[in-house]
């Protein structure tokens, strides 16, 4: 066990010196979360007086979605990363040497989710510069961080999972695009449940996106349900455990066709 958590950090820091040698992506993959934050919170800033939100401010509400939605997004492509590692003979070269087969596929997950815990902060920081108010203080903004990690684990290891079985770019990108809207716009994201349609409501009670909304939502919030963080946090953290296990069964099927 020791052996697969040093061969994963070291996978880890691989994928993060890729990171770090492109900054500028770091910037980009926060102009959306921006354009969410300050355009779309001020142009339905007023939405608030439907009532249901539980906050006077929409930004308040939308913070949380935004953290949320920007996991969701920025995971969903790990397995292009796979795909590339693929394509470029990197990951059968790996297969030569005794390096965990876990690791391979963890390496990637553990990499996505630091990125994922580094880009809510700053969405979070960017959101309390915006007049945001988070009475749940720095605990309720770390559950906030830990369920859009545990989301983001979620669909990069189904991403990495994908990108073994269809080995084609177009595959990813048709996928990845048929699902983001979907499973934004059928939860809370930005908009209350007591103002969704009866389906909607019912649908995003199933939504895995949603849980986190409402884990995070409820422990930044001034009175927490921690029932209802403890519930959708369990989910997203089976869910999480589960996702991982099929990408590396998927990795050992891959690994026994080459």
């Amino acid at each position: 066990m020791s052996t697969a958590i040093s061969q994963t950090w070291y996978m880890t820091q691989r994928q993060m010196t890729v990171f770090a040698r492109q900054p500028a992506y770091a910037v980009i993959t926060l102009i959306q979360p921006v354009i969410w934050l300050f355009l779309f919170g001020n142009l339905f800033r007023k939405v608030v007086e439907l009532g249901g939100f539980g906050t006077t401010s929409y930004l308040d509400y939308l913070v949380p979605g935004v953290v949320v939605m920007s996991a969701l997004s920025s995971n969903m492509w790990a397995g292009m990363g796979t795909l590339e590692e693929i394509q470029r003979g990197t990951l059968n070269r790996f297969l030569t040497t005794p390096v965990s087969r876990a690791a391979l596929m963890n390496g990637n997950v553990v990499h996505n989710g630091l990125v994922t815990a580094l880009q809510s902060v700053v969405i979070v920081l960017l959101g309390l510069l915006g007049g945001a108010d988070y009475p749940g203080g720095v605990g309720g903004v770390l559950i906030l961080v830990l369920a859009s990690v545990l989301l983001g684990t979620v669909f990069g290891a189904l991403s990495n999972a994908l990108g073994m079985l269809v080995q084609e770019r177009e595959s990813i990108i048709g996928i990845n695009t048929f699902l983001l809207l979907p499973l934004t716009f059928l939860s809370s994201a930005f908009m209350a449940p007591a103002q969704m349609p009866d389906w909607m409501r019912h649908i995003a009670d199933f939504n895995p996106l949603n849980w986190a909304m409402v884990a995070g939502r409820s422990a930044m919030s001034a009175h927490p349900d921690w029932s209802v963080v403890g519930s959708r946090g369990g989910a997203l953290l089976a869910l999480a455990v589960a996702a991982v296990w099929l990408s590396i069964r998927t990795f050992h099927s891959y690994q026994r066709s080459v």
